[in-house]
């Protein structure tokens, strides 16, 4: 059971690096392509997981939430966007923020590829993706394909949830800067000062109401459900 749970935290933090890292390269190289560079200068259109790595928001937030049997959750380092420095800076910022979780949903549409790809051309595979779809677990063994599947399945789900949930307007989430840049004036402003109540305003929201099954239970059966057809 041990060696199970191991075995899942490593898929689920593999899975974690890529899906951040794809997050923050798509923020990196739609603001260079809209005329900030400063992200490109950092180094930071890459799929290097090291070039996104924080301390304790990617290794030891994920590694202490898995250890206290809670769902793991993390961040990367923030990429860094000069606003001044796009050439339409309402309408690009809003294009860098979208990109990050334009990607993630991406990714979970190529890993659902893989995964029928998967279960078309092996039997194990076939077993291994219904498995998972159904119940979340693999009790097939003896195939590469195996160990394969479960990563590819965790990536999606991870992908799933990273892209939605930043679309969330709360600062300091990608959807508030898509909603703020859509706001007029006064409320822009208004809007700004909520900025340093935004990780309150998320603890809060998801401790006390069902917003979590609400937002992520939805899309995972679909993506699911399209595997087992």
């Amino acid at each position: 059971m041990a060696a199970d749970a191991a075995l899942s935290f490593l898929f689920s933090f593999l899975a974690f690096l890529f899906a951040i890292s794809v997050h923050e390269s798509a923020h990196a190289l739609v603001a260079d392509r809209c005329g900030d560079p400063t992200a490109r200068l950092a180094g930071r259109i890459t799929l290097n997981p090291l070039r996104h790595m924080e301390l304790f928001g990617t290794f030891l937030m994920p590694l202490m939430m898995a250890i206290s049997g809670l769902p793991s959750i993390g961040w990367a380092k923030p990429t860094p966007v000069v606003v001044d420095n796009l050439r339409r800076p309402r309408r690009d910022d809003i294009l860098v923020s979208a990109a990050g979780p334009a990607s993630n949903l991406l990714t979970a549409l190529l890993c659902l590829l893989v995964l029928l790809v998967i279960r078309l051309t092996s039997a194990e595979g076939s077993r291994a993706v219904e498995q998972l779809a159904s119940a979340g677990r693999i009790t097939v063994e003896g195939s590469p394909v195996v160990p394969l599947a479960m990563l590819f399945h965790r990536l999606l789900l991870l992908s799933v949830v990273l892209g939605i949930f930043n679309l969330l307007p709360v600062p300091p989430l990608d959807g508030s800067h898509i909603l703020q840049n859509l706001l007029p004036g006064r409320a822009r402003l208004l809007y700004r000062s909520t900025a340093r109540f935004g990780f309150l305003i998320l603890l809060l929201v998801f401790l006390y109401t069902p917003l979590d099954r609400w937002m992520f239970d939805p899309p995972m059966r679909l993506f699911n459900s399209l595997l087992r057809l």
